[in-house]
């Protein structure tokens, strides 16, 4: 602690002076802290009802004070200028308490381990706690570092290193094992499509060769037919010329239309007869590939892909 911050401090409660009052020995405690003396010692001597005895708690002499009690005593006035120009400068060295305002950390309580101020052993919730001043807290727990460094690096930190290693090994592990996997799919997929590519192009490949077999099949009929249909145009036409035609000729043409619309009239149309076409596509993919593996693959369900670890033992 601060030396300076040291003058500033009860040694009753150990915090920054409240109301300091001075004894004839010239001791200055907080008003409260004597109040509580006062009280404590609970001596009156019946022989000087107008004096209260108080022992002082530094140097352990005997005061008489007035009946009027603490309050008789003469306020320190210079002390108490000191502490409000104190608690107006801000001291960033200085570590105060949480709990009570302005109240700087400056004893160590044994049983909690900590930095407390006076207000906490006194009103607070480390009233009635062993204690000690700071510079022997600290003598004792100098080479606490040093013992907790040691406990630090003995066989727990080779243990713990070794597992991380473990676990780091393990995590590759498994995470080659997911990149197969992947490849794998990959794989699958891509002979699956390129078989299906290669189906697809055979059922293509056949169903143009049916067209061209149906073509073979029908365009020369259809173009003979709209020969003989030119042809009974071309005729219609001629026929109907000969009506306007003088008599002469009328006779010299219409011998030789006659016997083209004859000629026309005998050739034979031919019966239409329906290509049927086998098997229809439509039925092979139907009927037969819908009973092969293939065809279960829009009701097969992707899973749902969990990890499940096996209890590893702590060396620890």
């Amino acid at each position: 602690m601060h030396n300076f911050e040291d003058e500033l401090t009860c040694p009753i409660c150990y915090s920054i002076f409240e109301d300091p009052r001075v004894l004839p020995c010239s001791h200055t405690f907080c008003r409260n802290c004597l109040e509580n003396v006062l009280q404590a010692s609970g001596n009156f001597y019946i022989w000087r009802p107008l004096r209260i005895p108080l022992k002082c708690p530094n140097c352990r002499s005997i005061i008489e004070i007035a009946p009027t009690g603490i309050e008789s005593l003469p306020v320190n006035f210079a002390l108490r200028a000191i502490i409000e120009k104190y608690q107006q400068e801000d001291h960033p060295d200085i570590v105060t308490c949480p709990e009570h305002y302005r109240q700087p950390l400056n004893v160590y309580c044994l049983l909690d381990k900590k930095l407390v101020c006076g207000h906490c052993l006194t009103i607070g919730q480390h009233h009635g706690h062993p204690i000690d001043d700071l510079q022997s807290a600290y003598l004792k727990e100098k080479d606490t570092p040093q013992k907790l460094l040691e406990q630090l690096t003995d066989t727990h930190w080779t243990d713990l290193t070794r597992l991380i290693e473990k676990l780091e090994e393990q995590k590759s592990h498994s995470e080659k094992m997911v990149q197969g996997d992947k490849e794998v799919v990959l794989q699958y997929f891509k002979e699956l499509s390129d078989t299906l590519e290669q189906k697809k192009k055979i059922f293509l490949t056949a169903l143009c060769d049916v067209g061209n077999l149906i073509n073979q099949e029908y365009t020369p009929q259809i173009e003979r037919m709209k020969e003989m249909r030119e042809q009974q145009l071309e005729l219609m036409t001629l026929t109907t010329s000969l009506q306007e035609e003088s008599p002469l000729k009328f006779l010299e043409k219409v011998d030789d239309v006659r016997q083209r619309v004859q000629i026309l009239k005998q050739r034979p149309l031919p019966e239409v007869q329906p290509v049927e076409i086998y098997p229809r596509v439509s039925k092979v993919l139907k009927e037969e590939w819908n009973r092969t593996e293939i065809g279960q693959i829009k009701k097969v369900l992707i899973p749902e892909m969990k990890i499940s670890s096996k209890s590893m033992p702590c060396s620890w």
